[in-house]
This record gives structure tokens, C-alpha cells and sequence, in this order.
């Protein structure tokens, strides 16, 4: 008799998931500035006690909120933005205040710091940032090429994850992912950088293979990377999530405007939080609302 391994099932509640994060850990957060960011999940870690975080991601509103909830120490991104509110506001606060230790990197560095990670180098050589003040003010050391041509570059570090968020189309409970839209966003490289990450999903099936197989092209990165698993619905809201919704840019204004003068986080934190997710969906909405967004054009 063939004895068969029982799949793991990697399923999870998005609490469950935060409590397995831990204070001084260094987080990557998937996505890219307003688009397909993992915000209910950064959602429960600001309902959470986690502090003292290493964040590293292409920052939208994600990097705000936990910015303006002093959950992180350290910030590693190529920007943080809403793309039509061109600076992120709340971030914008923290980083005037002083205080936050930060990596700026160019798009390019960023990817690259993160491949040398999933790769398990402690470096990849690069041309990007020669000749800008990236390099020393992030403290990046050269190496010379050991060819003919001698060439001088930067050597980007890995940026090692010990933990990364990400928000997918589709999931199953093995881990198995679908991921659509005109861009993925790098978050496959987020997922092979980490040490464990955590997916959430519009849609969690039984077998992907069963339910969707010919959409098999999709799954953007493999199942042995994922820890655990999630079903959210409109789990990226205010960002964007093609082709289910686009960015809520009702939402980002109010946002935007509650860091005015004298933007206080405590005192509105609860209007882009809320006490649970279902209570948050409702404040704007619902599912129907929020399917209902249209998606920007370009």
C-alpha cells in the first residue's frame, strides 16, 4: 500500500496571521503605492499591539497608516505614494517629524535588493544608483568586476524579509495562488525574499486545479513560499484590485485630508480602521460599493 502525505492546510484567520508577527521584525509589504496592497491585513496589525517594525515596500497607504501609528522604526521603500495625491500624507508627517530611520532606494535597487534575498546572496552588483547620492546615504558599498572589464558597481545587500504581506485574486488552502491585472508588482519577489508570507485573497477555493484550471498560468509564485492563507474580500481596499475594483479616491482624499493641521492619528484612526474588517467594509459601503469602484485608466 502507496501511503499519501495529507496536503497542510495552510488556512488561517487575518488575527491568527498577525500573531504570528513579532515586534523588531522586518516586514515587507507587497503591492505598489495605491495598488493591490494587502490593507486589511495592515489593517489588523494596526488593531494590534506589534511595534518597533523594519517595513519594507513600495508604500501607498499601508506605509501611512503604520507610520502615522508609530508601528515603525525603520522604512525601506523606493517611494510611498498615492499616485494622484502624489506624497503620501501620513507618511509625509513622519518623515518631517524626524525620528524614522530610513533606506531610500531607487525602483530598480529596490527589485534587485529583493531578488539577492530570494536568491540567498548577500548581494547583487548593479549599475542603478551610480553617479546619485543613494549610495551614500544608504551607506552601499561597490565591487569591481572580476572580467576584463573591471567595471565598478554598486553592491546592492539582500533585502531579507522575515516575514512578507501579500493580496492575491485567488487562493486555495495549500497556497496556491492566482494573480491578475496588466502588473504584478514585483510581489513575487516579495514572497521568495521572506521567511514566511502570509497571502490573503478575494476568493479562497478548495483545489485550484479543480476550480480553475485553465487560469493555471496565473499562480505567480509557488505554494512552498506561503505560510498561511486568508479569504478577505475586497481585502485592498482603498487600493486598487484588477479586475475586481478600482481605488477608492473618496476614500484617499478623506485620508489625505485628515492629516491636515493638526492631524492627529489617534483622534481619526477609527474612521480608516474600524474595530473589525466587516465593520470597516460597511463604512464604506459594503462589498457591492466597493466591487462597484472603477478601475483608473492610464
Amino acid at each position: 500500500m502507496t501511503l499519501v502525505a495529507p496536503q497542510l492546510d495552510k488556512r488561517m484567520s487575518a488575527a491568527e496571521i498577525v500573531a504570528q508577527l513579532s515586534d523588531g521584525m522586518t516586514l515587507g509589504i507587497a503591492g505598489w503605492g495605491p495598488r493591490r496592497k494587502p490593507m486589511a491585513l495592515v489593517r489588523e496589525i494596526l488593531r494590534s499591539d506589534l511595534k518597533d517594525l523594519t517595513v519594507v515596500a513600495y508604500g501607498g497607504a499601508d506605509v501611512g497608516m503604520l507610520c502615522a501609528a508609530g508601528k515603525v522604526r525603520k522604512l525601506v521603500f523606493a517611494f510611498v505614494t498615492l499616485d494622484a495625491i502624489a506624497l503620501e500624507p501620513w507618511f509625509r508627517k513622519a518623515r518631517e517629524a524626524g525620528g524614522l530611520e530610513v533606506l531610500e532606494l531607487d525602483e530598480g535597487m529596490f527589485q534587485w535588493g529583493l531578488k539577492a534575498a530570494a536568491f540567498g546572496l548577500p548581494f547583487l552588483p548593479t549599475r542603478i544608483g551610480l553617479g546619485t547620492d543613494l549610495a551614500e546615504l544608504g551607506g552601499l558599498k561597490t565591487v569591481q568586476s572580476p572580467y576584463a572589464d573591471g567595471e565598478t558597481l554598486i553592491a546592492m545587500p539582500a533585502l531579507k524579509l522575515d516575514a512578507a504581506l501579500i493580496h492575491v485574486n485567488r487562493c486555495d488552502w495549500r497556497g496556491n495562488v492566482q494573480v491578475f491585472g496588466p502588473d504584478v508588482y514585483y510581489d513575487e519577489w516579495f514572497a521568495r525574499a521572506a521567511d514566511r508570507a502570509y497571502v490573503s485573497c478575494e476568493e479562497l477555493v478548495d483545489r485550484m486545479e479543480d476550480h480553475y484550471p485553465d487560469n493555471a498560468q496565473a499562480n505567480l509564485f509557488e505554494r512552498c513560499f506561503v505560510t498561511g492563507v486568508v479569504e478577505m474580500p475586497c481585502g485592498a481596499h482603498p487600493s486598487s484590485m484588477p479586475p475586481h475594483y478600482g481605488w477608492d479616491m473618496k476614500a484617499l482624499k478623506a485620508y489625505t485630508d485628515a492629516a491636515k493641521d493638526p492631524g492627529d492619528w489617534g483622534a481619526v484612526k477609527d474612521r480608516f480602521v474600524a474595530a473589525s474588517e466587516a465593520e470597516y467594509l460597511a463604512m464604506h459601503g459594503g462589498r457591492e460599493a466597493v466591487a462597484a469602484l472603477a478601475l483608473p485608466i492610464f
